[in-house]
């Protein structure tokens, strides 16, 4: 049986990238890097696998190639 997902919280997203706070919630705005979901009422996290994708190649990831919030 396939592994779950795993969620990672803002901190890690940053240290996997290299990019800064600003940059990355740019590019979520511009659909160039994955959206947050909602884990609690106050907290977000990633999908590791929607980061270790944009990480794989950043040039072509597009909001239409990962998931949307709703998943």
């Amino acid at each position: 049986m396939p592994e779950p997902d795993r969620i990672i919280r803002l901190r890690t997203v940053l240290a996997r990238t290299g990019l800064s706070r600003s940059t990355m919630y740019r590019k979520i705005a511009e659909g160039t890097f994955p959206a947050q979901i909602k884990i609690s009422m106050n907290g977000a996290g990633w999908r590791e696998s929607d980061i270790d994708r944009w990480v794989a190649d950043p040039v072509s990831w597009h909001t239409k190639v990962g998931r949307k919030n709703s998943d």
